[in-house]
């Protein structure tokens, strides 16, 4: 018995621990700090319906302790308080009061999500960009610049982005907690949202609908550059790129056994990740550190890597044809992506 009593001494230690850890994370991925206009009005609304439901919690628990006090059983006293029933103004009371709480919340609630669900795809001044979500991956055209990429979205600061969402099989979700979201993307169903960034930084997106062994690592990140840095990524996105001498061994292994999936220039963007500017980014396959080492193993079984999804194995040990030089000399090629 003596040891059960030490137990539930460590409750109240657990509790304020797991208070402690729920402050714990990357702060990109709080929707409680918002760094877009979007994100800014859903915060308020998710602080409105708190406050409504604080101020329900506080009358309801104060009438109930005024009714506990007031008329507790007294010695002595037998008589039997005041019956309200059918009192027309209490009734009147409870019944309007939360049609007018209800009413605070609805109003804004209402405005705001038509209008973050507003197709803006003819807004002549956003930058638009069709998302196309994959088991397990996510990808992003840019059909007024010409260009596609994957995995990384970039976007200009303090500009309005106009997406088309939609999805390549199954059921998935796109959200950005710092800016907005989140959105469905559905077969044969395209979705509107726009999303805006008030700063330049770096933001982290997830999948928010379970859609696969791996949805929990359908990871993506959302880049905001300013307007001249956007321009300048723009240009060299559709600039050509020069393969070395050293790594012309690559990129025919590359053609030969990834071409018919993945597309290395700027406005193709294939049945696999566009690996257009793959040299230049922070992961790979949305939660690898982007390494050599991290490379060849996602080549050569990326089943290991990333369960059930749709790229085969190339390694020999794993079923596929290439031997590990051969990886080697794919992977030097991909470094020349830049």
């Amino acid at each position: 018995m003596s040891r059960w009593k030490k137990m539930w001494r460590l409750i109240p230690l657990f509790a304020v621990m797991t208070y402690l850890l729920t402050g714990c994370g990357d702060p990109t991925l709080s929707a409680l700090k918002p760094q877009g206009p979007v994100a800014d009005e859903q915060l308020f609304l998710m602080k409105l319906s708190l406050f409504i439901m604080i101020f329900v919690v506080i009358v309801v628990f104060a009438i109930y302790l005024y009714v506990l006090v007031r008329f507790r059983k007294r010695k002595g006293d037998d008589s039997i308080p005041k019956q309200v029933e059918g009192n027309h103004v209490l009734e009147i009371i409870w019944t309007v009061v939360p049609i007018l709480l209800l009413l605070v919340l609805a109003v804004p609630t209402v405005k705001y999500t038509f209008d973050h669900s507003a197709n803006y795809t003819k807004d002549k001044d956003a930058v638009h960009v069709k998302v196309t979500a994959h088991q397990f991956w996510w990808q992003f055209e840019y059909p007024d610049l010409g260009i596609a990429t994957a995995q990384e979205l970039v976007i200009p600061e303090d500009k309005k982005i106009a997406f088309e969402l939609v999805s390549a099989d199954v059921s998935h979700a796109f959200w950005v907690p710092s800016l907005g979201g989140k959105i469905d993307t559905n077969p044969g169903i395209t979705n509107t949202l726009y999303l805006q960034a008030d700063e330049i930084a770096t933001f982290q997106g997830r999948c928010t609908e379970l859609c696969g062994a791996s949805h929990a690592l359908m990871n993506f990140t959302v880049t905001s550059k300013s307007e001249a840095d956007f321009n300048a990524w723009v240009a060299k996105m559709k600039t050509p790129t020069t393969v070395p001498a050293t790594a012309q061994k690559g990129e025919e292994l590359f053609k030969e056994n990834c071409l018919s999936c993945h597309a290395v220039n700027a406005n193709g963007p294939g049945i696999a990740p566009n690996l257009k500017g793959f040299a230049d980014r922070d992961t790979l396959a949305g939660i690898l550190e982007h390494t050599p080492e991290k490379m060849e193993l996602w080549i050569a079984n990326p089943q290991d890597q990333k369960p059930g999804n749709k790229m085969p194995a190339f390694g020999k040990e794993a079923g596929g044809k290439l031997d590990d030089a051969q990886i080697k000399d794919i992977v030097n090629y991909l470094q020349t992506l830049k």
